[in-house]
């Protein structure tokens, strides 16, 4: 079986990076130049056509047209991945629920987070629910760290690195969830903190 992984510098390729570290999932990483047009290249276009990174090949999931699967979009891989590679068994709840959580994180978080007229209007209500949701300190889903907590860990931890001006004192869960994100040694290597 081979996971190949790719990715480029400043793109989301470090959330499926992070899951894969995490569970001790091997995988090949194939970064792409972006200056040199790496994501246009034929090749890369045949992986994903919309020229976008993260994408994944996956030798061991045919795809509808009999090849390996290939797939693209941050949270599409880590579903995937926790769904077919973790070796953790998944309930149709718990599988939903990570759905849910992934497509928050990477619709809502992010545009909530990164998007400047966006950040003003919705961050304090979603940042406030968040640290409710955060309060227990367990998994967002389950009983296990899993590709729900991978994908909205990342996005909060790159608010000190992105919006350093940002209080964050409201909000002592996500400050304690940043905190122990950036302590793990998985996150730590895959951001090049080690």
């Amino acid at each position: 079986m081979t996971l190949t992984l790719y990715g480029a510098p400043k793109t989301r390729v470090s959330m499926p990076r992070w899951y894969l570290e995490e569970k001790g999932i091997p995988y090949e990483l194939v970064m792409l130049d972006l200056a040199a047009q790496g994501n246009r290249q034929p090749d890369f276009l045949a992986v994903n056509p919309f020229g976008k990174l993260p994408a994944l090949e996956d030798d061991s999931v045919s795809g509808l047209d009999g090849q390996p699967l290939k797939l693209f979009e941050s949270g599409a891989i880590l579903q995937h991945l926790e769904d077919h590679h973790s070796g953790e068994q998944r309930s149709a709840a718990e599988r939903s629920l990570t759905a849910q959580w992934l497509l928050f994180a990477n619709a809502t978080l992010a545009i909530a987070l990164f998007v400047p007229s966006n950040r003003e209007r919705e961050f304090p209500r979603l940042m406030q629910e968040l640290d409710r949701q955060m309060a227990s300190g367990g998994p967002l889903v389950g009983d296990r760290w899993g590709a729900a907590d991978c994908a909205v860990s990342a996005y909060l931890a790159y608010l000190p690195i992105f919006f350093p001006q940002e209080d964050l004192s409201p909000y002592p869960s996500i400050q304690a969830l940043i905190t122990s994100t950036r302590q793990r040694s998985a996150y730590r290597k895959v951001m090049g903190m080690d």
